[in-house]
This record gives structure tokens, C-alpha cells and sequence, in this order.
């Protein structure tokens, strides 16, 4: 019986547990889990180079982010570019991705930096990447420039 009365115990405590913690999970802040914007609900630099490099990783992004974290424009342009990767200026995949400075322009509602991927070898080539600043929608990759000179 004493048994019986423990292991009651012990279930009623671990349920007792995880309904705080999935209370106090619940009771957080939005803000805590929403980007933060300037006072114009703009996306900021600092956040565009956060989801750049988030979006680039170290080898290319993974399917998951082309398929939610892109342009449906941009998705539209890589489609008919069959056998070249638009959103890395390239064929294959990188050794490494570098996301240099970001560059907003709020008249254009716009961010953008260069990003450099380098490849085995030594070689490394670069291209310029381009955010809509608008904070107010899910931050997107909307366009890549592969003009940008290679080194």
C-alpha cells in the first residue's frame, strides 16, 4: 500500500511540475518570441544579418528555408534555372558562407549585403542578397544579385 500511495505521489508531483512549466511557457511575452523592429516596424540591420546568416548557414540553405523563407518571386526565378543554385550564384555547395555588412535603404523598404561563399580550392565568389525591411511580415530572401564581382 505504502508503494502504491509513492507512486501516486510521485506521478501527482511530476504532473503538478510539467503543468507549471507549460503554464509559465504560455504566459511569457509575445516580444520575447516576435523580432524586434525599429519604432517604424522596419526590420533592423542587425536582424537582417541575423536571418541571412541564419538562412545561408555554413554550406547553402536547406530546403526547409527555400521553401518558407523565400520570395515566391525568387522561388519563381530559381525555377526557371534549372541546374543553377539562384540563391548561392552557383552549381555546387560552398566550403564556407561569410555574410558581410548589412545596408538598408528605409525610401526602398529594402536591406541588403554581400555574401561570400568560398570554395575548395581557395576560390571564393560573391553576390548580394536583398530583404524586404517591412516588420510587419515574415522576413524573406526577396531577390539575389549574382553580378557582383568574384575574387
Amino acid at each position: 500500500m505504502l508503494r502504491l500511495f509513492r507512486s501516486t505521489a510521485v506521478t501527482a508531483g511530476c504532473t503538478a511540475a510539467l503543468g507549471l512549466g507549460l503554464a509559465l511557457a504560455a504566459s511569457a511575452p509575445v516580444s520575447a518570441h516576435t523580432p524586434r523592429t525599429d519604432p517604424d516596424r522596419r526590420y533592423t540591420a542587425e536582424e537582417i544579418h541575423h536571418f541571412l546568416e541564419g538562412f545561408y548557414g555554413n554550406h547553402g540553405p536547406r530546403p526547409w528555408e527555400r521553401k518558407h523563407l523565400v520570395a515566391d518571386q525568387l522561388k519563381e526565378k530559381a525555377d526557371q534555372n534549372p541546374g543553377f543554385d539562384v540563391l548561392l550564384c552557383a552549381q555546387n555547395t560552398p566550403k564556407r558562407i561569410d555574410v558581410g555588412e548589412v545596408t538598408t535603404a528605409q525610401s526602398a523598404r529594402v536591406g541588403w549585403a554581400t555574401v561570400t561563399t568560398h570554395w575548395r580550392g581557395g576560390p571564393k565568389a560573391s553576390f548580394t542578397a536583398y530583404v524586404d525591411l517591412d516588420g510587419s511580415r515574415p522576413m524573406k530572401l526577396l531577390d539575389v544579385d549574382c553580378g557582383t564581382s568574384q575574387s
